[in-house]
């Protein structure tokens, strides 16, 4: 799928470089001879939850790693424990163990390496304050098997000469390390911007990052987390899955899909239309808690419901924001950020303004461009949305209630 697609691209443009980004709390595993040990695990496939107790015992502190205790596999050392312990002489099969982004520079180079904001998402086994491996992969015998990491921005190595020569690539066509998707977001920032502000970057997951806010002692109860941006930092974040609940809701609606108008949006400011907390249980900062509409749902339009969503969604955004310290300027990415909704009730709840990247490119591709080379981005100036007094009331309500 890969080579087709870049020998596609390559017919229109010649690629100079490839740089890869992808999700993270995912890993390869490699025998001797580099092929896959066991197929590469679905981070919500529930298997790890089997052994969660027994993995409970040796994982590091979140004071440790930045990580929150989460199900399923989504730490990354979750699925490795039950991997080796439930796989028939996996552990001895498997000569190494790959970060997902950097699993296809291997396939694309040959040259095994791992890197930090990989390794810094969630997974338990990077320790973000020492810039170092964790207590886990030591005590587990894991470490022998992690080769060693790179930057995101240092080239891995050149495209295999039999690839090169599949695709119609040049001789040296280089391939750089790679980064995790949301802190390939939060990049051109990094690179452009003044501390403080704060990027959301939307998505499946809604991830937000703050830059030099104020300090803050984040609960690992709630699914705020250490991420690790492209220089190695340290980066307070908070998440929920956005697009998810987004999905999830919108899939009871007929018809399946409606843009809400302004009507539909003063409508549900005036009667105090609220969706609570929380669609997907499992994560977020309010697991456990079970979502509920304040108004019986055939009462409204589907205009009405959208709009409810995107104030919740926004509201949702804005615990995460508040979670972590954010201050300055908010630069919302990715499908979100084009909702004008979303973005007013936003800036309405947090009181600071919500810069919206509406480029036909995501953050995550941007980002991830940037890593070998080109201009910087300009930082965009802060605009104001156009926001009600009722919003302010609204998202008021609403904290009042999920409290």
């Amino acid at each position: 799928f890969i080579q087709t697609a870049l020998k596609k691209l390559n017919t229109g443009q010649a690629i100079d470089a490839i740089s890869i980004t992808a999700h993270g709390a995912c890993a390869a595993l490699l025998d001797s001879s580099g092929k896959l040990a066991a197929p590469v695990l679905d981070y919500e496939h529930d298997g790890p939850d089997q052994l969660a107790a027994d993995y409970n015992a040796i994982r590091p502190s979140f004071a440790e790693t930045g990580s929150p205790r989460l199900p399923m596999g989504l730490n990354l050392g979750a699925q490795l424990h039950w991997l080796f312990a439930t796989q028939d002489d996996l552990k001895n099969r498997t000569n190494t163990i790959l970060m997902w982004p950097q699993y296809w520079g291997y396939k694309l180079t040959g040259v095994a390496a791992n890197e930090v904001t990989s390794l810094g998402c969630h997974t338990d086994l990077w320790n973000p304050h020492a810039g170092d491996w964790s207590s886990l992969p030591v005590i587990t015998g894991w470490q022998d098997m992690l080769p060693e990491t790179k930057q995101a921005g240092d080239v891995l190595g050149d495209v295999l000469p039999d690839i090169a020569a599949a695709l119609g690539l040049g001789e040296s066509v280089p391939v750089f390390t790679g980064i995790h998707d949301s802190n390939a977001s939060l990049y051109p920032h990094l690179l452009s911007r003044e501390a403080p502000f704060s990027v959301v970057s939307t998505g499946t997951w809604v991830v937000a990052m703050s830059i030099g806010g104020k300090e803050i002692t984040l609960d690992p109860a709630r699914d705020t987390l250490i991420n690790v941006n492209a220089s190695g930092q340290a980066v307070p974040s908070a998440r929920f899955m956005g697009g998810r609940e987004f999905d999830n809701v919108r899939k009871s609606f007929e018809p399946s899909f409606v843009q809400p108008s302004a009507v539909d949006a003063s409508f549900v400011l005036s009667k105090f239309i609220m969706l609570l907390p929380a669609i997907e249980p499992l994560s977020g900062p309010f697991q456990g808690r079970k979502a509920k509409w304040i108004m019986p749902l055939k009462s409204l339009t589907d205009g009405q419901r959208m709009a409810a969503l995107w104030f919740y969604l926004a509201l949702m955004t804005t615990t995460c924001l508040e979670m972590i310290g954010a201050e300055g300027p908010i630069i919302a990415e990715g499908p979100f950020a084009k909702n004008r909704f979303y973005t007013a009730m936003l800036e309405a709840a947090c009181g600071r303004p919500v810069i919206a990247e509406n480029s036909s490119t995501s953050g995550t591709s941007t980002g991830a461009a940037l890593l070998a080379g080109g201009d910087i981005p300009k930082a965009p100036f802060p605009h104001r949305v156009q926001i009600s007094a009722a919003m302010d009331l609204y998202a008021a309500l609403w904290r009042e209630r999920v409290s």
